[in-house]
């Protein structure tokens, strides 16, 4: 059976699921790790929910339905959970080299943005470079994934696009990044840094009882 983890390698390596406007189910990677990703006419669903339920709530003729917020708040309740943002999936290619601005690796950061990275990853990993932060883990299904966090006074100047390109001579797999459609100014800079977009996923967390 193909697990979640088998499904985004193919992405990882340029096997886009089948553009057929069907639907995917498979069963959660982890405990933490509950979700939709919709690609290009093709949703994936992992959820430890019974197909048959999944399907009962999804109309055939609406390719936007697993992201849609009636199939969401249904997904939600049934599994106590909270419904996340809609983000952008991007991905991009590890990088050789060292990255091109000096970076420093911390321990024990209570920052915000290390702190909701812990909740989301393991084997989370902090760099600090002039201007901001980036971590990278271990997130959905084992990926690679990087987050950045720019200084409000720095911001406008590039320093998310160094930041977000200098994450992919850290990590020599593929890398992934969700990135809020509403925050343009960091959709900008991952895609200048070489990230492309590969579909959209909603993630659902904690408990909501």
């Amino acid at each position: 059976m193909e697990t979640l983890a088998d499904l985004l390698t193919g992405v990882e390596r340029g096997r886009m699921p089948e553009a057929d406007g069907s639907v995917t189910i498979l069963p959660q990677p982890s405990p933490r790790d509950l979700g939709v990703i919709a690609f290009t006419a093709h949703s994936v669903i992992f959820a430890d929910v019974e197909p048959g339920w999944i399907r009962d709530r999804l109309p055939s003729d609406d390719l936007s339905a697993p992201l849609g917020p009636p199939f969401l708040l249904a997904l939600a309740n049934e599994t106590a959970r909270r419904i996340g943002c809609v983000d952008m999936l991007c991905l991009a290619e590890p990088l050789q080299g060292p990255p091109p601005v000096p970076l420093e690796e911390i321990t024990g950061s209570d920052h915000p943005r290390v702190e909701r990275a812990r909740e989301y990853r393991d084997s989370v990993r902090v760099w600090t470079g002039r201007g901001g932060l980036l971590t990278v883990g271990r997130g959905v299904a084992g990926r690679w994934e990087v987050a950045i966090e720019v200084e409000p006074e720095h911001r406008g100047h590039g320093v998310g696009r160094i930041l977000a390109g200098s994450a992919r001579h850290l990590v020599q797999e593929p890398l992934w990044a969700q990135v809020a459609p509403g925050n343009a100014a960091s959709v900008r800079a991952f895609l200048a840094a070489g990230f492309h977009p590969v579909g959209a996923e909603v993630l659902l967390t904690g408990s909501s009882r």
